[in-house]
């Protein structure tokens, strides 16, 4: 065989192995990106979504997912409909609120599983202020943030309880609780499982703290919802369905072990409390997704008339342009059967 035939030999023998090579190329080659919006720090309840990405739940589900921290479920029902980020975790009033009040936003972000199946919101107080029920809120002086869930959905949990005088002081949210310890307010709007362990940081005892969720008082509002990107959701229906399958199967790992799925929250931020993080964890499950709710609708489910009477609670109680539209704030054919999502039986008993 001549020089030339040899070099052309070499070089065929080269290209085959080169497209052997990239047929090879697995799976990571065919992932479906997915770029996905916490609602707030890293934090305990953030280990519901470390936790699948960690075992490679997404992954096996042909996505390549990444999960970053927020600054609240406003934001990140902003950050879904600009485009930077095509699914989240968010306040499904917060979405509500982003519908009626931007009717023709291109890429309204929809709900597509129910994960805080009740509101985490609640009132603090502490026990010394003498406040015991909502009737005792009365002409108080209550704090929060503007854009915190508990406040805006105030005129709901007012109205259900008959409660009026109120007077509102705004804050940051660092601020929040120590304005509570040092007596500025009487009570604040926050979610339970942050504000009490924040409040409790500040060298407050639990038992000397009065904790009055609105779900407990006559407020039935849906709480946290995993929401994608309308034009998202469009392209990519496929791979929304497998996000929702590997988060749920993380949702067994996360109850069935809520102590082992903080280490996938250690591994991501190092400088968190284990403990206080594990408490975190399991109260925000107590809360808001191993309820009697939860249980009788099945997980990532909303059921109809509570959902169009939330709509309508939101639509008058943050006084939105328009009337919010139910059905369009969420589409529940892309869950699991629910079969998959009968996530209680991998809870302890």
């Amino acid at each position: 065989m001549n020089p030339l035939q040899t070099t052309s030999r070499r070089a065929l023998l080269a290209s085959l192995a080169a497209g052997v090579a990239l047929a090879a190329l697995p799976a990571r080659a065919q992932e479906t990106p997915i770029k996905f919006q916490l609602d707030w720090r890293f934090e305990g309840p953030g280990a519901m979504f470390l936790v699948p990405l960690a075992k490679n739940y997404f992954k096996d589900e042909k996505l390549n997912v990444t999960v970053d921290a927020g600054n609240g479920s406003g934001g990140a029902v902003t950050r879904v409909a600009s485009g930077a980020y095509d699914m989240g975790f968010a306040d499904l009033a917060a979405v509500m609120e982003f519908h009626a009040n931007n009717p023709t936003a291109a890429n309204k972000p929809v709900a597509v599983m129910m994960v805080y199946n009740n509101t985490p919101a609640a009132v603090l107080a502490l026990k010394k202020s003498g406040i015991k029920a909502p009737a005792d809120l009365n002409g108080k002086k209550l704090g929060a943030p503007v854009f915190d869930a508990g406040r805006k959905a105030w005129p709901v949990f007012a109205k259900a309880n008959n409660i009026s005088g109120v007077t509102w002081t705004a804050m940051d949210p660092a601020l929040r609780e120590t304005m509570l310890v040092r007596g500025e307010v009487d009570a604040i709007t926050g979610f339970s499982f942050t504000s009490l362990l924040n409040i409790e940081a500040r060298g407050v005892k639990a038992e000397e703290v009065v904790v009055l969720p609105y779900p407990n008082y006559g407020v039935k509002l849906y709480g946290n919802a995993i929401i994608v990107g309308e034009e998202f959701l469009k392209k990519n229906p496929d791979a929304v369905k497998a996000f929702l399958r590997g988060f749920t199967k993380g949702m067994r790992d996360v109850i069935a072990d809520p102590k082992a799925s903080i280490v996938a929250l250690k591994a991501r931020d190092g400088i968190i409390d284990v403990a206080l993080e594990e408490r975190r964890l399991r109260l925000a499950l107590d809360a808001t997704v191993l309820t009697p709710d939860a249980r009788a609708e099945g997980f990532g489910m909303v059921m109809g008339p509570r959902l169009s009477l939330m709509a309508s609670q939101v639509s008058d109680a943050f006084a939105t342009k328009e009337r919010v539209k139910a059905e369009a704030v969420w589409n529940g054919s892309f869950l699991p059967s629910a079969a998959e999502r009968n996530i209680f039986t991998a809870a302890k008993k």
